[in-house]
């Protein structure tokens, strides 16, 4: 029965590099939602694309030779041939380099601007061309953590939209909403950030040509957040979809969809989005995956040698949807081993075997153990809450508590016992444990077909029918529904079991020919390692002298709120007070990880502002160019305060 229609969405990816597994975690959490809404009879669409201007494309494009229009083209088209290599099933792909796109900016612009939310003005500031925006706190001559390199100062005529009119409305809407934001986490650092009042914020550039200009005013080029945002509504403009009911973003990306979409969109007098849900990042062995730390995991080698189904059920098994998870080879094939070649691939090999050994292959006339049958009717009912509450993780080990319940019950019953009783009880009782085992595999299959597609159509076929799995509504996942009499198909291994160091060697071997490849594809040489930076000029040893360095203490460490890089931390050098020092070690240090470490600490630095934070001096550290940093510390004990000489 049609439930109506349900438009989800994942980011706009940017075009800033290739697609890696990172985005596939993401494109494939929403594609298993929309599979799950097409089962409760929903009219889904789901949308994706890719973010494509701005200053930063620009410059990589001039880099590498090429026009903006070359080099977006190519990346796009990378995430576009990955999605299908992935068999991921996006009903509308949309560039924010569109003819309709552009034309509906424009028209959320002028509605903004005839409602009186937005001015023309003058700004001169830093700017970090990383963020793409001015950093209000930053000084002539600071660094800009995200890049490495100076701030640089811009004078430019903007137009600026009044984000501070949408303090109060917004708190008032989120109050309103309180589903409107999730997870809970996400929700209080949107309502944090807000509650201390909104500054308006330029939405238009004169400095920059690559993006979409104002109608009106052509000189101004629209600021990628205010363009790019509107790709949810332009991807499905004339269907009749708005507003979403679902954004899957990354959480890095929360402000702008939780503040400044929807307070454009009031602006407007526009439908809101109805939820947004903000996963974590996928880390790689504990460090978040970054290009320049050069720990990307691309997914396509994965699913070459361990199939599609079996990368889409580690993501969402492994990692608490919402919450940051850690990917590893050695843990992937780990997880598919145990899961699904020793769970659902042996559970469903078995029964199957044992009906057409002991049963000719026709599905016995039984109503199914009661006892087993209670608990998989528990466990789906379980499952399928879980999923609606996108708890895939919790939704799956309901699914293997079927698993594990039969497995056990077969073992208690012993079929191949059974066989050779001849007496009638045996008989029904031989019956009522193979309906039992293929009544459960057919739930299972529908229960996990969302996130195990391929695999599961495989089993539907073997089970006997001649229908797609992906008619299944949820309404048919109750027991009882497997014909009797029913012929099984040719039976064939799903999930072959995998050795570990063979599987993982050959994924890293197609991972390395696949970012040669990418590199080529973008005109750029080979990775090698980084050179070492020259050494500096000579200075005498007064100069040196005046360079103060002490051994500390860390006390405390913390993330910095709207900077992926940077850690706040307090750090003891043996002064009556600890010292705030801000240090951009974030991707390569976790917060806990440094608690009582001995570092080396730049003691004289004069004080400067950093994302509004004091820093009382600087950490040294040793990286190679575009490395991840490595901190300076001691092999024997020296108390905090030691100065080094």
């Amino acid at each position: 029965m049609s439930q109506g229609k349900y438009y989800l969405t994942t980011p706009i990816y940017y075009v800033n590099a290739a697609p890696h597994i990172g985005h596939a975690y993401t494109t494939i959490a929403a594609e298993v939602i929309a599979r799950l809404k097409r089962m409760e009879g929903c009219d889904v669409v789901l949308t994706s694309g890719t973010d494509e201007h701005g200053t930063k494309v620009e410059r990589a494009a001039k880099a590498q030779g090429k026009t903006p229009e070359e080099f977006v083209n190519l990346i796009s088209n990378e995430f576009r041939s990955v999605w299908k290599a992935l068999d991921l099933q996006i009903d509308r792909f949309q560039r924010t380099t569109a003819p309709n796109h552009a034309k509906l900016v424009n028209q959320l612009f002028e509605a903004c601007r005839a409602n009186g939310f937005i001015y023309k003005g003058t700004y001169t500031g830093l700017y970090s061309i990383v963020s793409e925006a001015f950093v209000n706190d930053a000084k002539p001559g600071d660094i800009d953590p995200e890049s490495g390199k100076p701030y640089e100062q811009v004078t430019e005529e903007n137009y600026f939209f009044k984000l501070s009119a949408f303090t109060q409305p917004l708190l008032d809407f989120y109050e309103a909403n309180p589903n409107f934001m999730l997870p809970e986490i996400r929700r209080n650092e949107v309502l944090a950030f807000v509650k201390q009042g909104l500054a308006d914020v330029s939405i238009t550039r004169t400095s920059i040509k690559w993006g979409i200009p104002v109608e009106s005013e052509p000189a101004h080029v629209f600021y990628v957040w205010f363009d790019a945002l509107m790709t949810y509504y332009s991807a499905v403009e004339g269907e009749n979809r708005w507003p979403a009911d679902l954004h899957l973003i990354g959480k890095e990306i929360l402000r702008f969809h939780a503040v400044y979409w929807p307070a454009f969109l009031m602006a407007a007098g526009w439908p809101l989005p109805k939820r947004l849900f903000a996963h974590g990042w996928l880390l790689f062995e504990n460090d978040k995956m970054s290009k320049s730390r050069g720990n990307i995991v691309r997914p396509t080698p994965i699913a070459e040698v361990m199939g599609v189904d079996a990368l889409r059920y580690f993501l969402m098994r492994e990692i608490v949807f919402g919450s940051d998870g850690s990917f590893s080879f050695d843990a992937l094939v780990g997880r598919y081993n145990s899961d699904l070649a020793n769970g659902l691939g042996n559970l469903a090999s078995r029964t199957l075997n044992m009906i057409q050994q002991y049963r000719d292959g026709a599905i016995p006339d039984s109503k199914g153990d009661a006892p087993t049958a209670d608990v998989a009717h528990e466990s789906a009912a379980a499952a399928l809450a879980a999923y609606h509450a996108f708890e895939f993780s919790k939704g799956l080990e309901h699914v293997w508590n079927i698993i594990s319940a039969v497995d056990k019950f077969i073992v208690e019953r012993a079929p191949w016992k059974l066989v050779k009783d001849p007496s009638p009880e045996a008989k029904a009782k031989l019956d009522e444990t193979l309906y039992t085992a293929a009544e459960a595999v057919r739930l299972v299959c529908g229960l996990v077909y969302p996130i195990l597609p391929h695999a599961t159509q495989a089993i539907w076929s073997q089970l006997g029918f001649s229908s797609e799995i992906s008619a299944v509504q949820t309404q048919a996942l109750v027991w009882g529904k497997l014909p009797a009499g029913q012929k099984i198909g040719a039976i064939s291994g799903v999930f072959p079991r995998l050795d570990l160091k063979p599987t993982v060697e050959k994924m890293q071997e197609l991972e390395e020919a696949e970012k040669k490849r990418q590199a080529a594809l973008l005109g750029k040489p080979p990775e090698a390692a980084a050179p070492l930076a020259p050494l500096a000029p000579e200075i005498s040893i007064d100069d040196f002298s005046k360079v103060d360095l002490r051994v500390g203490v860390v006390k405390s460490a913390e993330t910095v709120r709207g900077a992926d890089k940077l850690l706040h931390l307090q750090v003891d050098i043996g002064e009556p007070e600890v010292r705030s020092i801000v240090a951009g070690i974030a991707l390569a240090y976790k917060p806990e990880a440094l608690i009582g470490r001995k570092v080396v600490i730049v003691a004289n630095l004069q004080p400067r502002k950093l994302r509004g934070l004091t820093s009382q001096g600087m950490i040294v550290a040793a990286s190679l160019e575009g490395g991840a940093p490595v901190l300076a510390s001691f092999l024997e004990d020296v108390p905090p305060g030691a100065r080094l000489k």
